[in-house]
């Protein structure tokens, strides 16, 4: 990994995709000095970066082939430090550690009768006495298994190894170029109100992904948290995937499935912030404010309650970069979603902080630059040790540079999500009537993004599925998909304006929005009501806590219809590779027809929001010449439309410059409608 990484960037590079970052040249080239620093030390005192992310194999509990296990800890200023557990009567005196320098203590434990001293399973916990005499008793951080025996209760942890390893049936498949995603929530994923589970998920949620026509799951809430109802993003035991869904073999079988349908698997990392516990975490590991943390105020997220990393501190780093690095080698995944990225950027963490898009906001004191440099260094790792994989940017600000590669003095990351496009649609749905809905806005939201930087489009996002929101079918609907959604009456005109929206706001942030797309688990076909999961305040109940894919199994029942039309556009990107084909030329954005019209992938993209007004031989504007016929409308029956449109219809152009294009056709566009026509022989 030594030889690819440059004393200096390749700032023309940089500069060939957005000139104004030039007058931010001495801000760009001290923080990639840093980075290279960082790299080159690490290289030096670590005999390498890789060696160094693969501290796993030697930190925490490893059992070794012959069956002796080996214990190495980092609890720096402390008097001593023993393992303990039911191997050894929980015996405090028994296997007291050796200290090592740096902090680090180290313990062997041979086999006993030519077994492992710790048999797979059994419980185990550090005794830590600080210098003052006080006692602790710690989770190891680098702890791959921990069970709660109720929730609430603090979780036990486990020397994990298992006599027969999970072996792996299926190769890892290629990254596409456009990428599909099917955001999930394995506790969510079943019908019944209850956890489900890696194995039910497996055998029941990832067929309907396949069919659906996603390429990618990217899975919520896999590293262990002791609240369910934290999504996942307070994290106890970074090394250990969550025990309410089962067991790290079971998860293995869900990946290596999803492997076998052509399906890459992504993980929600949560590198930005930990869960405040002590006792079953590893925030006062060692007894101290900081340890893992930055000390007072600074280490503290006062609206997450949690706490915030030191990344300065070597041994956060090496945490940290381990921890990508065991889940890519010991669970095979295929990339990372980067959570709360603002919140590690910037030493405000985006509280009540608000971004306009001018330079000065990201090149100034408030960047967080130990942060930063971490994320480069992280990128940088894992697009050299492994070709292919993805990484993601959850952030908000709308950093320059942040998409580039570290070779440039970019960040690194491959792509970022478009965070403002659901913001708008739930905007736009709350505040505006349909006639009152601003095409430029519309427009100008999908297609706000930086260039030469990659962006994932969604219509709606996993947290305005939370009580207390919405989803867009909800905001469309309402009650009314209790009541109004059979097929066995005449739809209401709530529920056909709901349908024929829901389609059209899917369809145009997926052809408009960026250069992939997600879409949150249940969402595809419209599921009803909030998502809530078991609290005091609910009673602890369930019943919102899943998703009823029955809905969409009924064929009494219009979800289907929105599923199908779901379905139909991810083989759309299949057949034509929209997602992966360059940014579209937006030719028409008509406030008063309420009419947007683009060409992407070889493709002629036409929306009508108007809500009552369809126009005859309406004009179209578009650079190639040629006949066109209809892959896509939104109107179509199948997808529980009024079949406005002829699909035989084949639709020649005639050369007249219209709309800064060549040529133009005309075409019926009903009210409410989107359609995608291509160009044939």
């Amino acid at each position: 990994m030594g030889s690819n990484v440059s004393s200096s960037p390749a700032l023309d590079d940089l500069y060939a995709t957005d000139s104004y970052l030039r007058q931010f040249e001495s801000d760009i080239l001290m923080r990639y000095g840093r980075f290279y620093e960082l790299y080159s030390r690490i290289c030096e005192n670590e005999s390498g970066l890789e060696k160094f992310a693969k501290s796993y194999e030697v930190y925490g509990l490893t059992q070794k082939e012959d069956g002796d296990i080996e214990c190495l800890e980092w609890v720096p200023h402390v008097r001593s430090v023993a393992l303990v557990g039911e191997f050894n009567n929980w015996n405090t005196t028994s296997h007291v550690m050796a200290k090592q320098e740096f902090g680090k203590w180290y313990l062997k434990l041979p086999t006993v009768n030519g077994q492992p001293a710790i048999p797979h399973a059994s419980e185990v916990k550090l005794h830590i006495t600080m210098e003052n005499g006080h006692q602790l008793w710690r989770f190891s951080p680098w702890t791959k298994r921990a069970i709660q025996r109720n929730e609430g209760e603090e979780y036990r942890s486990l020397h994990w190894n298992p006599p027969n390893p999970y072996q792996w049936k299926n190769p890892i498949p290629e990254t596409p170029s456009g990428l599909r995603i099917y955001e999930a929530h394995i506790g969510i994923s079943s019908d019944e109100p209850k956890v489900a589970s890696y194995t039910h998920f497996a055998d029941n949620v990832l067929p309907r992904i396949h069919n659906l026509g996603y390429n990618c799951v990217q899975i919520m809430a896999l590293m262990e948290h002791p609240y369910y109802a934290s999504f996942g993003y307070h994290v106890t035991n970074f090394f250990a995937v969550s025990s309410r869904f089962g067991t790290p073999e079971e998860l293995k079988y869900l990946i290596d499935k999803a492997h076998g349908m052509n399906i890459l698997v992504f993980l929600d990392i949560i590198h930005s912030h930990a869960a405040s516990n002590v006792n079953d975490g590893i925030n006062q590991f060692d007894g101290t404010d900081g340890c893992f943390f930055h000390t007072g105020d600074r280490g503290i997220h006062t609206l997450w309650d949690s706490r915030l990393f030191n990344y300065s501190k070597w041994e956060v780093l090496r945490f940290l970069l381990s921890n990508l690095c065991w889940y890519k080698n010991e669970y095979r995944l295929d990339g990372f979603r980067f959570d709360g990225i603002t919140s590690m950027l910037y030493h405000h963490h985006g509280i009540a902080t608000g971004f306009t898009g001018a330079y000065h906001e990201y090149f100034n004191t408030n960047v967080d630059i130990d942060a930063l440099v971490y994320l480069m260094l992280a990128n940088h790792m894992l697009h050299s040790l492994y070709p292919g994989v993805v990484t993601i940017a959850e952030d908000v600000s709308g950093m320059p540079s942040l998409c580039r590669p570290v070779r440039e003095g970019g960040v690194g990351f491959d792509f970022r999500l478009g965070m403002a496009i659901p913001d708008m649609w739930i905007k736009t749905l709350k505040e505006q009537r349909d006639e009152d809905w601003s095409m430029g806005t519309i427009w100008w939201t999908l297609t706000n993004r930086r260039d030469h930087e990659k962006t994932i489009a969604y219509a709606e996002s996993h947290d305005q599925a939370l009580v207390g929101d919405k989803t867009l079918a909800f905001w469309l609907m309402d009650a009314e998909m209790y009541t109004n959604m059979t097929r066995l009456r005449e739809p209401t005109l709530t529920v056909s304006r709901g349908i024929a929206l829901h389609k059209i706001i899917r369809l145009l942030t997926f052809g408009l929005g960026g250069e992939a797309y997600l879409n949150f688990i249940g969402n595809e076909f419209g599921h009803p009501e909030w998502l809530d999961f078991p609290r005091p305040g609910n009673e602890n109940s369930y019943n919102c806590a899943r998703r009823q894919f029955r809905l969409v199994d009924d064929h009494l029942l219009r979800y289907q219809f929105l599923s199908a039309f779901d379905r139909d556009m991810m083989h759309l990107d299949e057949r034509f590779k929209v997602l992966g084909s360059p940014r579209a030329f937006v030719s028409r954005k008509h406030d008063g027809d309420k009419l947007i019209a683009f060409e992407r992938a070889g493709l002629l993209w036409i929306f009508n929001l108007h809500s009552d007004k369809s126009f005859t031989d309406y004009q179209i504007g578009t650079e190639m010449a040629g006949a066109y016929k209809i892959v896509m409308d939104s109107d179509s029956s199948k997808y529980d439309g009024q079949d406005r449109v002829c699909h035989d219809t084949v639709y020649q152009t005639f050369e007249c410059c219209f709309d800064m294009r060549a040529n133009s056709l005309r075409i019926y566009i009903p009210s409410r409608c989107a359609l995608v026509l291509q160009k044939v022989e």
